[in-house]
């Protein structure tokens, strides 16, 4: 009895993949002339989130950061394990709300700074507020 060879993707998710690591039969004789040009297609999930676990998409509601190029109904990419470090633009969650601004920590004082000339910066009392760093915005795609 002859054995049945099952072929499987060898595509594994990974940006070192490559044409040549496809497994494929040579019953029908020579491959197609073109695909030793053939490129894999862009994968948005692999070039804009690097540490998938940790990264979420979320809607911008407001024109806070107008000037920072994230616009109301802007998608931002937010990785939760980034550290939120000085002048980042961070989603923060200050009393229960969620605020999307610039944090500028100095020794003793920290600040959402909003990128609006319409919006004041807001002093973040760390001892008496309920504040926290939600996550580090990485992209910004901007609907054209």
């Amino acid at each position: 009895m002859e054995e049945k060879v099952f072929y499987k993707s060898s595509y594994n998710g990974t940006k070192k993949f490559s044409q040549w690591d496809v497994e494929h039969s040579d019953a029908t004789g020579f491959g197609a002339a073109a695909d030793d040009y053939m490129e894999r297609s862009i994968d948005l999930n692999e070039e804009l989130m690097r540490n998938k676990p940790a990264t979420f998409i979320m809607r911008v509601g407001g024109d806070a950061m107008i000037d920072a190029g994230i616009s109301n109904g802007d998608i931002v990419i937010v990785d939760r394990s980034v550290k939120a470090a000085n002048g980042k633009i961070v989603i923060a969650v200050l009393n229960g709300e969620m605020l999307i601004r610039r944090l500028e920590k100095t020794f003793n004082k920290t600040r959402l700074i909003p990128e609006c000339k319409n919006l004041s910066p807001i002093d973040v009392d760390i001892s008496g507020a309920d504040f926290a760093v939600w996550g580090v915005v990485t992209y910004c795609i901007h609907a054209c």
